[in-house]
């Protein structure tokens, strides 16, 4: 199998370690270059990163010289786990410089030519690459985005049900971890003993990004799906796992059964990073939880559970995943994994 050579920017934050420790022993990727910031750069990954993840620094990864982000990199491709306030002109130097940029940035989630991408349900939007590099001249480079780390959770039931079905409108209210805010993230003072009832700029995110992933593709573009999400998140003192209530209106009548098997009627995809499972349902009434669901399938699987009709809307469920696996660098793996087997990489 042929192993491509991976640059990661931002390689020293904790997305950046998600990368770096998921792509240990990966048999398609191998990292030849670990971009940083200006206080990182000439200094060995060991020397230069704080490790926060359980374990230690992959052997692998402790000597390799940090270098500034910024093209040319030593790589085939880049994973991009930058903030998004250097990301946009970033991602595009590195695209325009011919590389492939599969980014978990929010940057370029919305704009109209770049895929928002989960694989198991919305592949065919990969059709937009070549819209892409027509439209802003990148000749073989380009830009896939995926989601927010809460919508990887919410839409793929969402897909399931909406496909057979037809959504109406939909209420999310999201309880989200405290690594979704990066490190140092919130105070502990502000989040131990503590809900706290907003998270800047989430709320859009989970609105419009579900529409666009659940929009259907034709002629060029996609036609986001049309119907109203109302989103309300919430930071809540779980270290990993995002969790989400979602209700549901439908346009169609559904059974009980007919909405569980609608959920279980998304497929898992036969690559590397896949799961057995996408979509675990379970019918234990205290379930899912984080810490006991977090890390199913490898992380890689949402968990969903409490579905019953509704007193208001239609039907309600309780969705869960992995926010800093399947919600940001296993998801940015997953969608490479994708473009090379779509042989677009």
């Amino acid at each position: 199998m042929k192993k491509f050579r991976v640059g990661i920017l931002g390689a020293t934050g904790t997305v950046g370690q998600r990368f770096v420790q998921l792509l240990e022993e990966h048999p398609q990727f191998e990292i030849t270059a670990l971009a940083a910031s200006d206080r990182s750069s000439g200094k060995r990954y060991a020397e230069a990163c704080a490790w926060k993840l359980a374990g230690t620094i992959p052997v692998y990864a402790r000597d390799i010289v940090v270098t500034p982000i910024e093209p040319p990199l030593d790589c085939d491709l880049v994973f991009s786990s930058l903030p998004s306030n250097v990301a946009r002109e970033t991602e595009e130097a590195f695209a325009r410089a011919g590389y492939p940029v599969i980014s978990n940035s929010s940057s370029y989630r919305m704009d109209e030519d770049v895929p928002l991408l989960i694989p198991e349900i919305n592949h065919n939007h990969l059709g937009l690459i070549e819209i892409q590099q027509r439209n802003r001249g990148f000749g073989k480079g380009f830009i896939v985005t995926n989601p927010n780390c809460a919508v990887i959770s919410i839409a793929p039931p969402l897909a399931g049900i909406h496909r057979k079905f037809s959504i109406e409108s939909a209420v999310v209210t999201t309880l989200q971890a405290i690594s979704g805010a990066g490190y140092p993230g919130v105070a502990s003072l502000d989040i131990f003993d503590n809900v706290i009832p907003y998270i800047a700029g989430e709320e859009p995110k989970v609105e419009t990004e579900t529409q666009k992933i659940l929009g259907t593709f034709a002629d060029g573009a996609i036609s986001k799906a049309d119907f109203a999400v109302s989103a309300q998140c919430f930071r809540v003192p779980v270290i990993d796992g995002h969790t989400a209530s979602v209700r549901v209106n439908l346009k169609q009548t559904a059974t009980l059964d007919g909405i569980l098997e609608a959920i279980a009627s998304v497929p898992a995809l036969d690559l590397y990073s896949s799961p057995k499972t996408f979509i675990e349902i379970t019918d234990e009434p205290t379930r899912p939880q984080p810490r006991l669901d977090r890390d199913s399938g490898n992380g890689m699987t949402v968990t969903v559970g409490r579905v019953f009709p509704d007193n208001v809307f239609d039907y309600r469920f309780v969705t869960l995943s992995h926010n800093t696996v399947r919600g940001a660098a296993g998801a940015a793996i997953l969608n490479a994994e994708l473009l090379i087997e779509k042989k677009l990489i």
